[in-house]
């Protein structure tokens, strides 16, 4: 999973850290200025939570008098204005009985439901306080240290939205007030350029716009269906990677999309993951799940019979169909869904196996990365944390074994000479793994792929394998996924590219546009060639002028548009026109039909025509 070049560039471990905790107590603080600006302007306003975000900050309310999106400039004056003010932000922890009655006092019934049953639930005897100027909040912080440390352009809000409190239908109503924030005004701009190219290549957008997919409610939420076009982009990944697994010695399988309870009992599933599973079903008197993961299935595979060191390590690969039940709020387009196909497999291997294996895997992540031009990464070594007072709950409890296999695998990433950082408590229950984290065109940062070390599962299924000495052994696991899910991958696909896809992935690979109908036989001739060869290839039959047909394919981000006249017909040429390069050239037919098929078979992402050049291909002529 070697990144490209430019991941080089990337701030050190302790650096990154740094920067970024520095921008949360940005964040969170300005959170605070905003709920003390409202409390100015909308005093009674009844407090919710106001955590920092990504990209921001936003708190709830229940406010006495609405707030419009039109009231946010006067909002964020009153903001800085209480900047302005260099008030310090003070912390105090304050006995629990005390803590109560202070916000009985000022009147936050919400904080009060929400302190008693955190107290309870944690066992507390005190409340922690933020006080800046006269607003007052029950916050764990952390916070800067005063007013005068947030420059006073280096945010905006944005909108006013719904919400429910605690993120509960059954809650009241509340009003959420959402802003950007950033380290200074400059980056501040960068990222609002970053959004408005968010917008414009939105995957929901344009997902709609070249008819991708589409989620019906008569389905479900979070059910997308594909369309033709969106089909293409599944089968072209699930192609790729099956080769590329093929060559590095993967088996695939296939397996149910439900299993028996007992399974999801064995795995661990059921009693951490239970709430985001879908609810049971009945049947033989058993309950079955729709499976959340192809994990506990590909372990019955492995354990459908005898298994020898001389077969480790063994790679099962599967395009798994998974059901998880995220709630509604949660879901969004293809990023956030209950019904994906993941590009999975789960390598069993002996201990002395790992770290090749380690290595092996970073490379092919590496060369997704290449192929996909992918530079805005970075690695995260996730870990347990001992000290998670709920860590008998989310991890394997086997202190040592988490010890060795943290060591290894971090082993391999400074080997490998990737920079990364550490992130304590987001490692699996059962085991650590490196996250490879993306960023969108809005700056958004999501987990796109994963590689985890499973050291409990082998002892949870018995897996077991007979080693040259003649003992039985356990295996250890690798569970990976460098493309993740088709439909989170495909989304930021979507994005990354704006809808132009590559040739070798592009739902219509070459559209065919005659100008007249004296060319329409010529131009049909050419498709059926092309298609007989596996190219995804149309002829446009409408009537309108060439310039229309140019635009109207151009809008749908064909990438090679071809035009034949009277000229192309009687010398068997073409006239090619690649999208987003204006320079147009022609080329015999069959020079053409191979090119392209090239193109294809490499996967080239074609930027201009020297990248035609490159290939191993005859150049083509100019007109």
């Amino acid at each position: 999973m070697n990144p490209a070049a430019e991941m080089s560039e990337k701030p050190e471990k302790s650096e990154r850290l740094t920067k970024e905790g520095r921008l949360e107590r940005l964040r969170h603080s300005l959170a605070h200025v905003l709920a003390h600006a409202v409390e100015r302007v909308r005093p009674g306003a009844q407090l919710g939570f106001g955590p920092p975000t990504d990209d921001g900050f936003y708190y709830d309310f229940i406010l006495p008098e609405p707030l419009r999106d039109e009231d946010l400039p006067a909002l964020e004056k009153a903001m800085r204005q209480i900047i302005g003010e260099k008030q310090q932000f003070a912390q105090e922890e304050i006995p629990l009985a005390e803590a109560l009655a202070r916000l009985e006092t000022m009147g936050q019934k919400l904080k009060v439901e929400y302190a008693k049953e955190l107290a309870a639930k944690e066992n507390l005897s005190t409340l922690g306080f933020y006080t800046n100027g006269p607003f007052v909040d029950m916050c764990r912080g952390p916070h800067v240290g005063s007013t005068q440390e947030i420059p006073p352009d280096c945010f905006k809000l944005t909108h006013i939205s719904g919400a429910y409190w605690r993120g509960d239908e059954r809650n009241a109503q509340m009003a959420r007030i959402t802003g950007w924030a950033f380290e200074n005004k400059k980056a501040l701009a960068a990222y609002e350029d970053a959004r408005k190219l968010a917008l414009e290549r939105d995957h929901r957008k344009l997902g709609q716009e070249l008819d991708l997919f589409v989620i019906d409610d008569d389905i479900g939420k979070g059910l997308p269906m594909w369309l033709p076009n969106g089909s293409v982009l599944c089968d072209e990944l699930e192609k790729l990677a099956g080769e590329w697994e093929f060559l590095e010695g993967y088996h695939t399988v296939r397996t149910p999309h439900l299993a028996k309870s007992k399974l999801y009992e064995t795995s661990g599933h059921l009693a951490l993951y239970k709430e985001s599973m879908f609810p049971p079903m009945q049947g033989d008197d058993e309950e079955f799940y729709l499976k959340p993961m192809n994990c506990p299935h590909h372990h019955k595979i492995y354990a459908a019979r005898p298994r020898s060191y001389r077969e480790l390590p063994l790679r099962l690969a599967e395009y798994g169909q998974v059901y998880r039940y995220e709630r509604s709020g949660q879901l969004q387009g293809l990023s956030r869904v209950r019904g994906f196909a993941m590009n999975d497999a789960h390598i069993y291997l002996t201990e002395g196996q790992i770290r090749e294996e380690f290595r092996r895997l970073l490379d092919l992540q590496r060369r997704y990365f290449e192929l996909f031009d992918l530079k805005d990464t970075y690695f995260r070594l996730s870990l347990w944390d001992p000290s998670d007072p709920k860590g008998k709950q989310k991890y394997v409890d086997d202190p040592p074994a988490w010890a060795k296999t943290e060591a290894i695998v971090r082993e391999v990433l400074v080997e490998s000479g990737l920079p990364f950082v550490e992130a304590i408590g987001e490692a699996a229950f059962y085991g650590p793994k490196i996250d490879i984290q993306f960023k969108t065109v809005a700056l958004r940062e999501f987990t796109a792929s994963t590689i985890q070390l499973d050291f409990a599962s082998p002892i949870r299924f018995d897996l077991n394998y007979h080693d040259s000495d003649g003992t039985e052994k356990r295996p250890y696991i690798i569970h990976r996924a460098p493309l993740g899910t088709h439909e989170r991958f495909i989304a930021y696909l979507i994005e990354h590219y704006g809808g132009a896809f590559p040739t070798w992935m592009a739902p219509v690979q070459v559209k065919v546009l005659p100008l007249s109908e004296n060319f329409q036989e010529y131009a049909e001739e050419i498709v059926r060639r092309l298609r007989t060869q596996m190219i995804r290839a149309e002829a446009d039959r409408t009537s309108d002028p060439l310039g229309a047909k140019i635009r109207a394919n151009s809008i749908k981000k064909i990438p090679i548009l071809l035009v034949v006249g009277e000229k192309e017909q009687n010398e068997r040429t073409v006239t090619i026109r690649r999208y987003g390069i204006k320079e147009q050239r022609a080329m015999p037919l069959e020079a053409f039909e191979a090119a392209v098929q090239e193109e294809i078979r490499t996967r080239r992402h074609i930027r201009e025509w020297s990248d035609v050049e490159k290939a191993a291909v005859p150049p083509p002529t100019v007109a």
